[in-house]
C-alpha cells in the first residue's frame, strides 16, 4: 500500500483559465483542494497543447465556464488521498482522461477502451460531481479529468498512470493524448495489417501517430494528406510514403480539380486504401474520408474532433461495405497500454522528438494561438 500523505492544505497556485468561447486565455492565480478518497494532487512538470484544448476552449462538447485547460501532460504526485493504494508521493504520473476498471464489460472487452466504472467525463467535474478547482471563491470546471495547465492539479487515482522515470518527459506529455490517440487508432483500435494500405487525413500530432502506428503494422502504403507542404518531411519522419497537398490540385480560380478521396485513389490504382484516418475533425473530410477507402473492405476511422456536431455521408458507400467508425484515445487502455507506448519511447521504437517544434512557459500561454498558426508548428511544451 502506497504511503498516505497528510496534506490537507488548499494550494494558491497558477493556472490558465478561459473564462468565455470568445474569451481570451489568462493566466490566474487559482486554489486547488487537497485530493479527496480516491484522488491524487500532483505538481505538474510539463504540459503540452492539443487540438482538443482549443475546441474546449470553444465550447466542445459543452459550453463550461471558467474552466482551466490542458488534458496534456505530466507530473509528481505531492499528495494522495486515504483510499489511493497504487500511487504515492513523488510518483512520476500522466493524469489521463481515460480510466480503466480492469473489471467492467468494456474494461474486459478487446473491442473498446471505454471504461464503465471510470467513463470519459465531460461535465468538468470530478466523479463525485464536484471540482477540486476555484479563483476567488468561484467553482472553476476542469478539462475531463485533467486541466494540466496549472502547476498543480487534482484527479481520481483510477485516470492517473504511473510512468517510468527514465522516460523522457516532454516525451510523456505527447503521449498522454495526441501522438498516442493516431498511434493506437491504428495500432489497437484498427489493428491494421501487414501489408495494408492507408490514409490518414491532416498531420498534426494525432496524424503523424497514426502514420506511425500504421508503419509498426507494416503497412506498405501510408498517404498523408495535409495543406500545410511542410508536414511532409514530418510525414516522412514517422514513415508516411507518399504526401497530397489538395493546394497543389486547384484550378487557376482556386477551385478544387479533384476531391481528397480522388487523390487518394489516384495513388491506388483508382480502388482506395484499406484504412483510412480522419484527424482533422472537419465534417466535410469524414465523408472523403469513407469514399478514399476500398469497396467491400475499406474502414474510415474518425479520429479527430470538431465543433460541427453533424456529418453528412453518402448511404451508398456505406452499403457498398465500407465501414465508418470513431474512436477515443485510439482505442487504447489507459493503464494497459499507455506504458508500452512509453516504453517504445524509452527506446527509441518511436521518435518524439520530431514532434517537439516549440517551448514556452506557463505565463505564455496564451499567446500560443498565434505560435499555433504557424507553418512550422506541430506541437508545443509547455514547461511548468
Amino acid at each position: 500500500m502506497g504511503s498516505k500523505s497528510s496534506s490537507s492544505q488548499v494550494m494558491t497556485c497558477r493556472g490558465v483559465v478561459c473564462w468565455g468561447a470568445e474569451e481570451e486565455w489568462t493566466v490566474e492565480e487559482i486554489q486547488v483542494d487537497p485530493p479527496k478518497g480516491s484522488e491524487v494532487r500532483m505538481k505538474m512538470l510539463f504540459a503540452s497543447i492539443c487540438h482538443s484544448d482549443i475546441l474546449c476552449s470553444q465550447g466542445f462538447p459543452f459550453r463550461l465556464y471558467p474552466r482551466v485547460l490542458g488534458h496534456e501532460g505530466v507530473g509528481i504526485v505531492e499528495s494522495v488521498g486515504e483510499e489511493v493504494e497504487e500511487l504515492k508521493e513523488g510518483d512520476v504520473v500522466i493524469p489521463a482522461y481515460i480510466g480503466e476498471c480492469r473489471e467492467c464489460e468494456n474494461c474486459n472487452s478487446e473491442r473498446t477502451n471505454l471504461c464503465l466504472r471510470y467513463p470519459l467525463s465531460f461535465n468538468g467535474l470530478l466523479p463525485d460531481g464536484t471540482s477540486r478547482m476555484s479563483i476567488r471563491g468561484q467553482t472553476l470546471y476542469h478539462l475531463l479529468s485533467c486541466s494540466t495547465w496549472s502547476e498543480y492539479t487534482v484527479s481520481d487515482a483510477n485516470y492517473v498512470v504511473k510512468v517510468d522515470p527514465g522516460v523522457a518527459l516532454p516525451h510523456a506529455s505527447f503521449l498522454s493524448c495526441g501522438f498516442s490517440t493516431g498511434f493506437g487508432a491504428a495500432w489497437m483500435d484498427s489493428k491494421v495489417e501487414s501489408g495494408s494500405s492507408v490514409a490518414v487525413i491532416g498531420l498534426g500530432a494525432v496524424g503523424l501517430g497514426a502514420i506511425g502506428g500504421a508503419r509498426a503494422q507494416g503497412a506498405t502504403t501510408i498517404i498523408g494528406v495535409d495543406k500545410n507542404g511542410m508536414k511532409k518531411d514530418k510525414g516522412e519522419a514517422f514513415g508516411m510514403t507518399h504526401f497530397i497537398n489538395p493546394d497543389d490540385h486547384k484550378s487557376s480560380d482556386s477551385a478544387d480539380l479533384k476531391s481528397v478521396s480522388e487523390m487518394v485513389k489516384d495513388l491506388t490504382g483508382g480502388v482506395g486504401v484499406d484504412y483510412c484516418f480522419e484527424c482533422t475533425g472537419v465534417s466535410d473530410l469524414v465523408h472523403q474520408a469513407l469514399e478514399a477507402t476500398k469497396v467491400g473492405k475499406g474502414k474510415a476511422v474518425v479520429v479527430g474532433a470538431g465543433l460541427n456536431p453533424l456529418v453528412q455521408i453518402n448511404l451508398l458507400d456505406l452499403l457498398m461495405g465500407r465501414t465508418l467508425k470513431g474512436t477515443v484515445f485510439g482505442g487504447l487502455k489507459s493503464k494497459t497500454h499507455l506504458p508500452l507506448l512509453l516504453h517504445k519511447s524509452k527506446n527509441k521504437e518511436i521518435q518524439l522528438d520530431e514532434l517537439l517544434t516549440h517551448e514556452m512557459k506557463l505565463e505564455d500561454v496564451p499567446r500560443a494561438h498565434e505560435i499555433l498558426k504557424r507553418s512550422d508548428c506541430v506541437k508545443i511544451l509547455i514547461k511548468i
